[in-house]
Protein backbone atom coordinates (compact mmCIF):
# COMPACT_ATOMS: atom_id res chain seq x y z
CA UNK A 1 0.00 0.00 0.00
CA UNK A 2 1.53 3.45 -0.82
CA UNK A 3 0.12 7.24 -0.51
CA UNK A 4 1.90 9.49 -2.28
CA UNK A 5 1.24 13.21 -1.85
CA UNK A 6 1.95 14.78 -4.91
CA UNK A 7 1.28 18.30 -6.61
CA UNK A 8 1.78 18.65 -10.61
CA UNK A 9 4.91 20.77 -10.26
CA UNK A 10 6.20 18.86 -7.06
CA UNK A 11 4.83 18.68 -4.28
CA UNK A 12 6.17 21.99 -2.54
CA UNK A 13 4.14 23.78 -5.09
CA UNK A 14 0.90 23.34 -2.85
CA UNK A 15 2.84 25.60 -0.20
CA UNK A 16 3.95 28.37 -2.32
CA UNK A 17 1.77 30.95 -0.19
CA UNK A 18 4.51 30.23 2.95
CA UNK A 19 6.85 32.16 3.38
CA UNK A 20 9.91 29.80 4.33
CA UNK A 21 11.64 32.28 6.43
CA UNK A 22 8.93 33.02 8.53
CA UNK A 23 6.47 29.61 8.34
CA UNK A 24 2.65 30.72 9.34
CA UNK A 25 1.57 27.13 10.99
CA UNK A 26 -1.69 28.06 11.03
CA UNK A 27 -1.90 28.66 6.96
CA UNK A 28 0.04 25.15 6.87
CA UNK A 29 -2.72 23.46 9.14
CA UNK A 30 -5.47 25.15 6.67
CA UNK A 31 -3.82 24.47 3.53
CA UNK A 32 -3.32 20.13 4.65
CA UNK A 33 -6.58 20.21 6.23
CA UNK A 34 -7.98 19.98 2.52
CA UNK A 35 -4.65 18.12 0.67
CA UNK A 36 -6.24 15.19 1.78
CA UNK A 37 -9.77 13.78 -0.33
CA UNK A 38 -10.03 10.48 1.81
CA UNK A 39 -9.11 11.87 4.50
CA UNK A 40 -11.71 14.77 4.55
CA UNK A 41 -14.57 12.47 3.58
CA UNK A 42 -13.95 10.51 6.75
CA UNK A 43 -14.26 13.63 8.57
CA UNK A 44 -10.24 13.98 9.84
CA UNK A 45 -9.65 16.82 11.20
CA UNK A 46 -5.80 18.42 11.30
CA UNK A 47 -5.91 20.04 14.66
CA UNK A 48 -2.40 21.05 15.72
CA UNK A 49 0.63 21.78 13.35
CA UNK A 50 3.61 22.90 14.43
CA UNK A 51 7.41 22.25 13.75
CA UNK A 52 7.87 19.35 16.32
CA UNK A 53 4.70 17.39 16.01
CA UNK A 54 0.82 16.88 14.07
CA UNK A 55 -2.10 16.25 15.94
CA UNK A 56 -4.89 14.93 13.92
CA UNK A 57 -8.50 14.30 15.04
CA UNK A 58 -11.38 11.33 13.92
CA UNK A 59 -14.33 11.98 15.23
CA UNK A 60 -16.73 9.60 17.05
CA UNK A 61 -19.17 8.62 14.36
CA UNK A 62 -20.41 5.22 13.50
CA UNK A 63 -19.26 4.75 9.84
CA UNK A 64 -15.59 4.51 11.52
CA UNK A 65 -16.56 1.99 13.66
CA UNK A 66 -16.37 -1.92 13.17
CA UNK A 67 -18.66 -5.10 13.96
CA UNK A 68 -17.48 -4.93 17.34
CA UNK A 69 -18.24 -1.19 17.85
CA UNK A 70 -15.00 0.17 18.39
CA UNK A 71 -12.81 2.05 15.63
CA UNK A 72 -12.31 0.57 12.59
CA UNK A 73 -8.65 -0.23 12.36
CA UNK A 74 -8.54 1.53 8.70
CA UNK A 75 -9.81 4.61 10.70
CA UNK A 76 -7.51 4.45 12.91
CA UNK A 77 -4.47 4.04 10.13
CA UNK A 78 -5.55 7.01 8.15
CA UNK A 79 -5.64 9.13 11.59
CA UNK A 80 -1.80 7.91 11.87
CA UNK A 81 -1.22 8.31 7.74
CA UNK A 82 -2.57 11.95 7.63
CA UNK A 83 -0.46 12.66 11.26
CA UNK A 84 2.83 11.60 9.76
CA UNK A 85 2.38 13.46 6.89
CA UNK A 86 1.22 16.84 8.24
CA UNK A 87 4.17 16.32 11.07
CA UNK A 88 6.65 16.02 7.98
CA UNK A 89 5.05 19.18 6.62
CA UNK A 90 5.59 21.19 9.76
CA UNK A 91 9.00 20.06 9.99
CA UNK A 92 9.86 21.18 6.85
CA UNK A 93 8.23 24.60 7.04
CA UNK A 94 11.47 26.18 6.31
CA UNK A 95 12.19 24.34 2.88
CA UNK A 96 8.94 22.69 1.35
CA UNK A 97 9.81 24.63 -2.01
CA UNK A 98 12.39 21.70 -2.60
CA UNK A 99 10.02 19.04 -1.36
CA UNK A 100 9.40 17.14 -5.53
CA UNK A 101 7.54 14.62 -3.62
CA UNK A 102 6.40 12.86 -0.34
CA UNK A 103 5.15 8.88 -0.19
CA UNK A 104 4.33 6.54 2.43
CA UNK A 105 6.54 3.29 1.32
CA UNK A 106 5.81 1.01 4.38
CA UNK A 107 4.02 0.97 7.79
CA UNK A 108 3.92 -1.52 10.58
CA UNK A 109 0.95 -0.63 13.14
CA UNK A 110 1.10 -2.51 16.77
CA UNK A 111 -2.50 -2.07 18.38
CA UNK A 112 -2.25 -2.28 22.13
CA UNK A 113 -6.11 -1.64 22.96
CA UNK A 114 -9.83 -1.19 20.98
CA UNK A 115 -10.31 2.65 20.14
CA UNK A 116 -13.61 4.01 21.46
CA UNK A 117 -15.10 7.54 20.84
CA UNK A 118 -13.23 10.06 18.85
CA UNK A 119 -9.52 9.72 18.63
CA UNK A 120 -6.30 11.53 17.81
CA UNK A 121 -3.44 10.39 16.48
CA UNK A 122 -0.01 12.55 17.52
CA UNK A 123 2.76 12.24 14.26
CA UNK A 124 6.26 12.88 14.41
CA UNK A 125 9.23 12.59 11.79
CA UNK A 126 12.71 11.70 13.34
CA UNK A 127 14.66 14.61 13.92
CA UNK A 128 18.04 13.43 12.38
CA UNK A 129 15.84 12.77 9.37
CA UNK A 130 14.84 16.43 9.48
CA UNK A 131 18.35 17.54 10.11
CA UNK A 132 20.00 15.85 6.84
CA UNK A 133 16.71 16.86 4.76
CA UNK A 134 17.17 20.37 5.82
CA UNK A 135 20.98 20.20 5.16
CA UNK A 136 20.96 19.07 1.75
CA UNK A 137 21.55 20.18 -1.26
CA UNK A 138 20.12 19.74 -4.71
CA UNK A 139 18.42 16.88 -6.64
CA UNK A 140 18.08 13.73 -3.71
CA UNK A 141 16.25 10.54 -2.95
CA UNK A 142 16.03 10.25 0.83
CA UNK A 143 14.31 7.45 3.49
CA UNK A 144 12.73 9.66 6.34
CA UNK A 145 11.51 7.68 9.19
CA UNK A 146 7.97 8.89 11.12
CA UNK A 147 5.41 7.94 14.25
CA UNK A 148 2.30 8.34 15.42
CA UNK A 149 0.82 7.21 18.68
CA UNK A 150 -2.53 6.77 18.89
CA UNK A 151 -5.18 8.22 22.50
CA UNK A 152 -9.05 7.14 21.99
CA UNK A 153 -10.69 9.84 23.74
CA UNK A 154 -10.03 8.70 27.27
CA UNK A 155 -6.35 9.42 26.52
CA UNK A 156 -5.33 5.57 26.42
CA UNK A 157 -2.40 4.62 24.16
CA UNK A 158 -4.31 2.31 21.95
CA UNK A 159 -2.05 1.93 18.95
CA UNK A 160 1.46 2.89 17.63
CA UNK A 161 2.60 3.32 13.94
CA UNK A 162 6.07 3.30 11.98
CA UNK A 163 5.71 5.04 8.98
CA UNK A 164 8.44 4.54 6.90
CA UNK A 165 8.66 7.70 3.82
CA UNK A 166 10.27 8.26 1.04
CA UNK A 167 11.21 11.75 -0.11
CA UNK A 168 12.62 13.24 -3.29
CA UNK A 169 14.17 16.82 -3.44
CA UNK A 170 14.72 18.93 -6.37
CA UNK A 171 16.76 21.90 -7.26
CA UNK A 172 15.67 25.01 -5.65
CA UNK A 173 14.63 28.02 -7.87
Amino acid sequence: MTTELKAPSGFGAVFAAIDQDNPDYALLQRIVSGLIPFGAHAGVEVSQLGPDRAVVEIPDEPHLGNHLRTVHAGALFLAADVAGACAFVGAMATRLGAIGSFVLRDSRIAFRKPATGRVHAVGTIDRDDVETLLAAKGEQRLDVDGRALLYDEAGTLVGKVQLDYVCTLVPEA
